[in-house]
This record gives C-alpha cells, sequence and structure tokens, in this order.
C-alpha cells in the first residue's frame, strides 16, 4: 500500500480554515513554524497570485517561505496581506 506526503496546503480551503490555521501557529509556534505557514497558505492560495499581488516572484516567494529561511519582516507582511491576513496586538494576561 503507497502513502501519500501529508499537505497541508490542500485542507486550507476557506477564509475561515485559514485563519483559524494561522491563528493556531502565530499563538503557539516558533518563528519557523510560523513562517512555514504562511508558505502552506501562500500555497494553498496560489504561489502565482501571491507572486501577482506582493510584486515578487514565484522563485523569490519560495525561496522566502522554504524552511530554514528568514524572510524579511516586509516579505512577510506583503504576504499576509496577499492572503488577506493581518497582525493584530491582543494584551495578555500576566
Amino acid at each position: 500500500m503507497e502513502t501519500s506526503k501529508f499537505e497541508i496546503a490542500d485542507y486550507l480551503d476557506s477564509n475561515e480554515m485559514i485563519a483559524e490555521y494561522l491563528n493556531t501557529v502565530l499563538e503557539e509556534g516558533n518563528e519557523a513554524e510560523i513562517i512555514a505557514a504562511i508558505g502552506h497558505i501562500a500555497k494553498a492560495i496560489g504561489m502565482s497570485k501571491i507572486a501577482e499581488e506582493t510584486g515578487m516572484s514565484r522563485p523569490s516567494l519560495y525561496k522566502a517561505l522554504s524552511e530554514g529561511s528568514k524572510p524579511q519582516f516586509s516579505t512577510i507582511m506583503k504576504v499576509l496581506k496577499a492572503i488577506g491576513g493581518q497582525l493584530q496586538v491582543n494584551p495578555t494576561s500576566v
């Protein structure tokens, strides 16, 4: 029996799913996991569409959002805007 590799991008098929996934990773993940999650979302939406909306090339996007990358904050913000997301700060109880 052959198994296929699990791709989270295959399940990010609505704005609600995308928001829930990203919020969970932002809350619980580390820097690398957050970058990977943004990459998964970009793949789910379509790298060509994200590239067009950010003004970046597809290869640059893949490189910026690949495992082990350290993208600039401006790149993350461009991609977040293109995927329909935004950063929001909420007070935490200490």
